[in-house]
Protein backbone atom coordinates (compact mmCIF):
# COMPACT_ATOMS: atom_id res chain seq x y z
CA UNK A 1 0.00 0.00 0.00
CA UNK A 2 1.39 3.38 -1.01
CA UNK A 3 0.40 6.34 1.15
CA UNK A 4 0.91 10.02 0.38
CA UNK A 5 1.05 12.73 3.06
CA UNK A 6 1.55 16.48 2.96
CA UNK A 7 4.75 17.39 4.76
CA UNK A 8 6.06 20.76 5.89
CA UNK A 9 9.75 21.20 5.07
CA UNK A 10 11.53 24.10 6.77
CA UNK A 11 14.93 25.10 5.39
CA UNK A 12 17.01 26.53 8.26
CA UNK A 13 19.88 27.88 6.11
CA UNK A 14 22.49 26.69 8.59
CA UNK A 15 25.94 25.29 7.78
CA UNK A 16 24.63 21.69 7.78
CA UNK A 17 21.80 22.52 5.33
CA UNK A 18 19.33 21.26 7.94
CA UNK A 19 15.76 20.81 6.81
CA UNK A 20 13.20 20.42 9.59
CA UNK A 21 10.33 18.06 8.76
CA UNK A 22 6.80 18.07 10.16
CA UNK A 23 4.09 15.60 9.17
CA UNK A 24 0.94 17.20 10.62
CA UNK A 25 -1.47 14.33 9.94
CA UNK A 26 0.51 11.96 12.16
CA UNK A 27 2.05 14.56 14.48
CA UNK A 28 5.50 13.52 13.32
CA UNK A 29 8.74 15.48 13.33
CA UNK A 30 12.22 14.68 12.10
CA UNK A 31 15.01 16.39 10.19
CA UNK A 32 17.44 15.83 7.38
CA UNK A 33 20.57 17.38 5.96
CA UNK A 34 19.57 18.66 2.55
CA UNK A 35 16.18 18.17 0.93
CA UNK A 36 16.85 14.66 -0.38
CA UNK A 37 17.76 13.44 3.11
CA UNK A 38 14.75 15.25 4.60
CA UNK A 39 12.40 13.52 2.14
CA UNK A 40 13.94 10.14 2.98
CA UNK A 41 13.59 10.86 6.69
CA UNK A 42 9.92 11.75 6.18
CA UNK A 43 9.35 8.50 4.25
CA UNK A 44 11.06 6.51 6.98
CA UNK A 45 9.04 8.25 9.70
CA UNK A 46 5.76 7.52 7.91
CA UNK A 47 6.82 3.90 7.34
CA UNK A 48 7.78 3.44 10.99
CA UNK A 49 4.53 5.03 12.19
CA UNK A 50 2.45 2.50 10.26
CA UNK A 51 4.86 -0.47 10.44
CA UNK A 52 2.62 -2.59 12.67
CA UNK A 53 -0.73 -1.07 11.73
CA UNK A 54 -3.25 -2.77 9.45
CA UNK A 55 -3.79 -0.87 6.20
CA UNK A 56 -7.38 -0.10 7.18
CA UNK A 57 -6.11 1.75 10.28
CA UNK A 58 -3.73 4.09 8.45
CA UNK A 59 -4.51 7.73 9.24
CA UNK A 60 -6.18 9.50 6.31
CA UNK A 61 -4.08 12.23 4.72
CA UNK A 62 -5.05 15.88 4.43
CA UNK A 63 -4.74 17.85 1.22
CA UNK A 64 -1.68 20.10 0.99
CA UNK A 65 -3.97 23.11 0.55
CA UNK A 66 -5.38 22.46 4.03
CA UNK A 67 -1.96 22.84 5.71
CA UNK A 68 -1.17 26.32 7.10
CA UNK A 69 2.63 26.55 7.18
CA UNK A 70 2.47 29.65 9.39
CA UNK A 71 1.10 27.41 12.15
CA UNK A 72 3.77 24.75 11.69
CA UNK A 73 5.97 23.78 14.61
CA UNK A 74 9.08 25.11 12.86
CA UNK A 75 7.55 28.19 11.18
CA UNK A 76 9.92 30.59 12.96
CA UNK A 77 13.02 28.51 12.17
CA UNK A 78 13.34 29.29 8.45
CA UNK A 79 11.56 29.14 5.10
CA UNK A 80 8.79 26.54 4.91
CA UNK A 81 7.03 24.78 2.05
CA UNK A 82 4.45 22.00 1.87
CA UNK A 83 5.02 19.06 -0.43
CA UNK A 84 3.66 15.55 -0.71
CA UNK A 85 5.76 12.56 0.32
CA UNK A 86 4.87 9.02 -0.68
CA UNK A 87 5.81 5.88 1.21
CA UNK A 88 5.40 2.27 0.14
CA UNK A 89 4.30 0.66 3.40
CA UNK A 90 4.66 -2.88 2.04
CA UNK A 91 8.26 -2.24 0.98
CA UNK A 92 9.03 -0.61 4.33
CA UNK A 93 7.56 -3.56 6.21
CA UNK A 94 9.61 -6.01 4.10
CA UNK A 95 12.76 -4.02 4.77
CA UNK A 96 12.13 -4.02 8.51
CA UNK A 97 11.11 -7.69 8.65
CA UNK A 98 14.23 -9.24 7.19
CA UNK A 99 14.26 -12.31 9.42
CA UNK A 100 15.87 -15.17 7.54
CA UNK A 101 14.02 -18.42 6.92
CA UNK A 102 15.97 -21.59 6.35
CA UNK A 103 15.18 -23.39 3.08
CA UNK A 104 16.84 -26.51 1.76
CA UNK A 105 17.70 -26.40 -1.93
CA UNK A 106 19.41 -28.93 -4.12
CA UNK A 107 22.02 -28.07 -6.73
CA UNK A 108 24.43 -30.34 -8.60
CA UNK A 109 27.68 -31.02 -6.78
CA UNK A 110 29.77 -29.59 -9.63
CA UNK A 111 27.80 -26.33 -9.47
CA UNK A 112 28.31 -26.08 -5.72
CA UNK A 113 32.06 -26.64 -6.15
CA UNK A 114 32.25 -23.94 -8.83
CA UNK A 115 30.36 -21.49 -6.63
CA UNK A 116 32.66 -22.22 -3.68
CA UNK A 117 35.74 -21.73 -5.87
CA UNK A 118 34.44 -18.30 -6.87
CA UNK A 119 33.39 -17.45 -3.28
CA UNK A 120 29.80 -16.98 -4.41
CA UNK A 121 27.16 -16.70 -1.70
CA UNK A 122 24.51 -19.11 -3.00
CA UNK A 123 21.87 -17.80 -0.59
CA UNK A 124 22.41 -14.25 -1.84
CA UNK A 125 22.19 -15.36 -5.48
CA UNK A 126 18.95 -17.22 -4.74
CA UNK A 127 17.48 -14.18 -2.95
CA UNK A 128 18.43 -11.88 -5.83
CA UNK A 129 16.98 -14.27 -8.40
CA UNK A 130 13.71 -14.65 -6.48
CA UNK A 131 13.34 -10.90 -6.05
CA UNK A 132 13.97 -10.33 -9.74
CA UNK A 133 11.54 -13.07 -10.72
CA UNK A 134 8.86 -11.67 -8.39
CA UNK A 135 9.52 -8.05 -9.42
CA UNK A 136 10.27 -7.01 -5.86
CA UNK A 137 12.49 -3.98 -5.34
CA UNK A 138 15.03 -4.08 -2.56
Amino acid sequence: MIVVYPVIFTQTHDEKDTVLVEIPDIEGMTEGYGMADAINMARDYIGETFYSVDDEEVTPASRAEEIDISKGTFAAEGDSIVSYVDTDLDAHRRKMNSKSVRKNVSIPSWLNEAAEREHINVSRVLQDALMERLNIAR
